[in-house]
């Protein structure tokens, strides 16, 4: 074979073993989008309702090993809002005399305390979720909003048990009271206290998150909320007072307290008055914390 005849069969062989011509594929990069990017406000609400599963789960599951490091376990569920009525009633009570006028004293109390904890851990807890989950939010992709709404759904298997033994309190206790069918609006009040104690977490935990230092204002605003709630003393002792009086008439957790204590001690029908400010707190508040909420979402990890 001549070198002609080589050069002309390497060239063939070479020809052969070429890489095959690249070929463009076309890439919509409108239906592309950045990771961590906030969603529509519709697709938030769904991407929360798919983790329904989960959220009651881990709700019940803390439920249940909440309080194992202690030797009481569960019971400080009780024995903590119990031990503050025992305390405001010594006080105010017996001291300061702040019973007077007020009939069956004892479960107006026993009603007032426990209701208005039942407000102050889910309030506190929602408004702390973010802070105390750092580390998962920034390690994990999933609404934020779930967060606080675990936090709500478990004080709320946890005020279950609460309920009951304040009912159990108010039966047994002189003087004993007459059970009606009234006790069952007890129900829509709580779950109606749960949504408002759901949506003011919601607002609160993007303020905390960027401004950690208002916690420590936490403990005076819930105490100025325990005053003006009607919790160990008869409403009619501020009639002088037209303004705090009016904040008391507009102030949720009050109409809560006075809602269950309307129907379980006193045998009367709820206005439909409180049930409105109630309602309406209710329903404004987580709205407005869920859209506060979704409005965050891609903040939240940078924080």
């Amino acid at each position: 074979m001549s070198i002609q005849e080589e050069a002309e069969v390497a060239q063939s062989e070479a020809a052969q073993t070429e890489a095959p011509a690249t070929v463009a594929v076309p890439v919509n990069l409108v239906r592309l989008s950045k990771v961590g990017q906030r969603p529509d406000f519709l697709d938030y609400l769904v991407q929360l309702w798919d983790r329904r599963s989960f959220i009651v789960f881990d709700a019940r599951a803390r439920v249940q090993s909440g309080n194992d490091k202690h030797h009481l376990g569960s019971a400080w569920l009780v024995l903590t809002p119990l031990l503050n009525g025992l305390s405001f009633y010594l006080i105010f009570g017996l001291f300061l005399g702040t019973s007077k006028g007020i009939d069956n004293f004892i479960g107006y109390l026993i009603i007032g305390v426990f209701t208005f904890s039942m407000s102050t851990r889910s309030i506190l807890g929602g408004a702390k979720s973010l802070t105390s989950n750092t580390s998962m939010i920034r390690a994990f992709q999933f609404p934020r909003a779930s967060l606080p709404i675990a936090v709500n759904v478990r004080e709320l298997f946890s005020n279950v048990p609460v309920t009951i033994v304040m009912l159990l309190f108010v039966i047994f206790t002189a003087p004993a009271e007459e059970i009606t069918w009234r006790w069952l609006l007890i129900i829509p009040a709580i779950l109606l206290q749960f949504l408002f104690n759901l949506g003011i977490g919601m607002l609160l935990a993007p303020v905390l998150l960027k401004v950690p230092d208002l916690s420590h204002l936490l403990s005076f605003i819930i105490r100025f909320l325990m005053y003006v709630s009607a919790v160990f003393f008869a409403e009619e002792r501020f009639g002088k007072y037209p303004v705090v009086r009016t904040i008391m008439d507009f102030n949720p957790i009050y109409q809560v307290i006075k809602i269950i204590r309307d129907s379980v001690l006193y045998d009367t029908t709820p206005s439909w008055r409180a049930w409105g400010v109630l309602g309406l707190w209710a329903l404004g508040s987580v709205g407005a914390g869920l859209f506060v909420f979704w409005r965050g979402e891609e903040s939240y990890g940078r924080v």
